[in-house]
């Protein structure tokens, strides 16, 4: 008999592929995706534990399920990812009504746990964790025409130990799948009409060191010789292990992205100490230049935190004078909260919250010049862009993908992004013979009529684009 499942999912992209992971693995127990709360037999809450927001929103939208447990008691109530991951046991007694409780490592032995509870109605906490990556850790499922892009974790944990972080104690220690493992996912993604990957872990660019596996750029070179694949894209690349070869990757690897998200953090050096960062502004300012020396068109997009315990003004000007040298096409700024186990939580000088809001609207403020400046650049260039579906007006907590105004009353609008990751959305008329076609996954050329702060205007030009190719880019050495 086919039952309903309901997965929230909270927080990264990581996030996000292990929802997808449960989804696969809940499918052959009869379990079928629902947006709809009420017509669910199985709740997932996938969260995020990076900042205190995340946690406070992930247990609110836990608190309001406790009626629905009420008017429906076989309703399995399932808590995961990395709040379940910190607070294991704690959330039993705290929510009575939740069913489950599984850490960022159980998700492979998640079908027996719910098979279990649907038998007997116990109550399971599961928050072990392995010290390695094993092969059935992963699942390859199903994939729809929509999907044209798809996350892929490659590596799993951390082993960098920044002061402010929870991520090693939430997701473990650094460990890496096997590169023909990637592949292969990769490949059967691709088969099912996927165009584009990102590639997840918390530090990229150390991917495969602790198991002497390839190096990074090396997998970025197999993924790339996949036939069909159009763009890779990868994310979260740590400073210190940018590597020489991985900068030149952006010049040899046709299908790699002209963008990196490199975070900074702060532009301070002695905030850089103390958040145990392992490089300072200077040796970052030189890798910066050496990418836009390899790749002149690369797109660099970063993170800052504001308000680190112990960030003097003369620190935060830094900060700013760092943003401003940089000129990055891109920011993701918080505000700085204590985690659990973090040895920041520790430390003293902490800031008091009016300070920390007032920087945190200062970076914005400074970055929103350079933003508008980039897209501004753009207006009259034609850019390939690929095609994501419908154009969608959605906002979160650092962006708003803004309506477009004065557009024309005709034709459907889409949406994409260019290689460097910006959002373009346009008109495609409808032809009288066969209306509005499906753009889908196509990489179509636009010409940019219009820059906004958070996207472009395009209007389709009538030169087609075919598929990457092998040839190298013009900046390759």
């Amino acid at each position: 008999m086919t039952k309903k499942i309901h997965i929230n999912t909270m927080g990264c992209q990581m996030n996000v592929y292990d929802s997808g992971q449960i989804l696969n693995r809940m499918a052959p127990l009869g379990y079928t995706p629902t947006e709809e709360l009420a017509e669910a037999d199985l709740i997932i809450v996938n969260t995020c534990a990076i900042r205190a927001k995340a946690e406070q929103k992930a247990f609110s939208f836990l608190g309001r399920l406790a009626t629905l447990k009420g008017l429906k008691p076989e309703l399995i109530i399932g808590i995961g990812g990395c709040v379940a991951q910190q607070e294991g046991r704690k959330i039993m007694s705290r929510m009575p009504y939740v069913d489950l409780v599984f850490g960022t490592h159980a998700i492979p032995r998640l079908p027996s746990i719910i098979e279990r509870i649907t038998a007997t109605r116990c109550r399971i906490v599961d928050v072990k964790q392995a010290p390695t990556l094993a092969p059935e850790d992963f699942t390859t499922g199903p994939f729809t025409a929509t999907d044209v892009s798809a996350f892929v974790t490659i590596m799993r944990g951390c082993d960098n130990y920044c002061t402010y972080c929870v991520v090693p104690y939430v997701r473990g220690r650094e460990s890496s799948r096997p590169p023909e493992q990637v592949v292969s996912e990769i490949r059967h993604m691709v088969a099912h009409g996927v165009r584009e990957v990102t590639l997840l872990g918390q530090n990229v660019n150390s991917y495969g060191q602790k198991e002497g596996l390839c190096t990074f750029d090396q997998l970025l070179a197999m993924i790339d010789g996949i036939d069909g694949l159009e763009r890779i894209r990868f994310t979260t690349s740590h400073p210190k292990d940018l590597s020489p070869a991985l900068m030149q990757a952006f010049a040899q690897l046709p299908k790699l992205c002209p963008h990196i998200h490199l975070p900074v953090q702060s532009g301070s050096d002695a905030t850089l100490k103390r958040m145990n960062r392992r490089y300072d502004t200077r040796h970052y300012i030189e890798k910066v230049a050496r990418l836009r020396q390899i790749r002149p068109d690369i797109a660099i997009t970063s993170d800052i935190i504001v308000g680190f315990p112990g960030e003097t003004q003369a620190d935060f000007e830094a900060t700013l004078q760092l943003i401003r040298q940089i000129g990055y096409d891109g920011l993701f700024a918080f505000i700085y909260s204590d985690r659990p186990n973090a040895p920041a939580a520790r430390f003293d000088g902490k800031l008091d919250e009016a300070t920390k809001k007032e920087r945190l609207q200062a970076v914005l403020t400074c970055q929103e010049t350079f933003t508008l400046q980039k897209n501004k650049a753009l207006v009259g260039s034609a850019q390939q862009v690929l095609v994501d579906g419908l154009s969608k007006h959605v906002s979160n907590e650092n962006e708003m993908d803004e309506p477009v105004l004065d557009a024309p009353s005709t034709g459907v609008q889409w949406s994409g992004r260019t290689g460097t990751n910006r959002i373009v959305h346009f008109l495609n008329e409808p032809s009288a013979d066969s209306g509005n076609e499906m753009l889908t996954g196509r990489i179509l050329e636009l010409m940019i009529e219009k820059a906004m702060p958070h996207s472009l205007w395009g209007r389709l030009t009538p030169h087609p684009i075919g598929s990457s190719g092998k040839g190298a880019h013009p900046y390759a050495a």
